[in-house]
């Protein structure tokens, strides 16, 4: 039977592991797109680094500071009545020195009023989650593709099809879960794969990419509502087209204008 929670936590997610109910969640940056995600019943809700491409034109992730990544977060935050918020720490914040990973970490939980936060990696940033976790912070870790190591990779293509690969990336997968990782996210990797790692750990695994067979599913809503029309992987299910009635609203509105038919005499004081 599926639980109505009141409130989703990290805890509600394991719960839902369990039960074998799939996990939804979406990336929102912004009050009134959270508000209408929320209202609509989404689990959690990803205040993503991929703000950098769809709210501010970047090229990769890379650029976003981490005082820009708490605005967005705040601005979530105050829209939110029951899905778990989980803030993406940014390129830069965590990486290679765990006392800023901390420093990150707390600054993001304080000021933005999140209630968890994500770092991309394995092995090489157990230190900094490990740190986190001391202070109470909830970690969803993320593996696979990991956008902010783009200029390592070279490419945004499937990770894990080698099996040294793939091993490691198993590994990783454990390794996140023993250090304390309420969830993981896989991204871009063989659906096989992705359903192994998913039936050996016991926390949820939500994946892109990833195939079916993982604990839920995360989308950029920028993408899966259409606004973005330029980014086609095979993964992304459109299921709506709000470019085009946004266009032709824009249009329609500007032909009033310039017809001098709006404002009409009700529209008027």
């Amino acid at each position: 039977m599926k639980k109505q929670f009141k409130k989703v936590t990290t805890h509600s997610l394991a719960e839902m592991k369990a039960n074998g109910e799939k996990i939804s969640m979406l990336t929102a940056y912004d009050f009134s797109m959270a508000k209408l995600l929320d209202g609509a019943g989404i689990d959690a809700i990803l205040v993503g680094d991929s703000a950098s491409n769809v709210m501010a034109g970047h090229e990769t992730t890379l650029p976003i500071t981490l005082d820009q990544m708490i605005y967005h977060a705040s601005s979530v935050v105050r829209a939110i009545d029951r899905a778990l918020v989980i803030v993406d720490l940014p390129f830069g914040s965590y990486q290679g020195n765990s006392s800023e990973a901390l420093r990150s970490a707390i600054r993001i939980m304080k000021e933005s009023g999140a209630h968890s936060v994500k770092l991309e990696g394995g092995k090489e940033i157990q230190e900094s989650i490990v740190r986190i976790l001391s202070a109470g912070v909830p970690v969803m870790g993320h593996l696979g593709l990991t956008p902010q190591s783009i200029y390592k990779f070279g490419t945004y293509t499937v990770r894990a099809t080698e099996e040294e690969e793939a091993q490691k990336l198993m590994e990783d997968a454990m390794l996140l879960q023993e250090t304390g990782c309420f969830a993981l996210v896989l991204e871009k990797v063989p659906a096989a794969l992705a359903k192994k790692i998913a039936e050996s750990l016991s926390i949820p695994v939500i994946g892109i990419g990833a195939g079916p067979d993982v604990d839920g599913q995360v989308l950029v809503s920028h993408d899966l509502l259409g606004i973005t029309k330029e980014f086609n992987p095979r993964f992304l299910r459109r299921y709506a087209d709000l470019s085009t009635i946004v266009s032709e609203a824009t249009e329609n509105y500007i032909k009033d204008v310039k017809s001098n038919s709006f404002p009409s005499e009700n529209e008027s004081y």
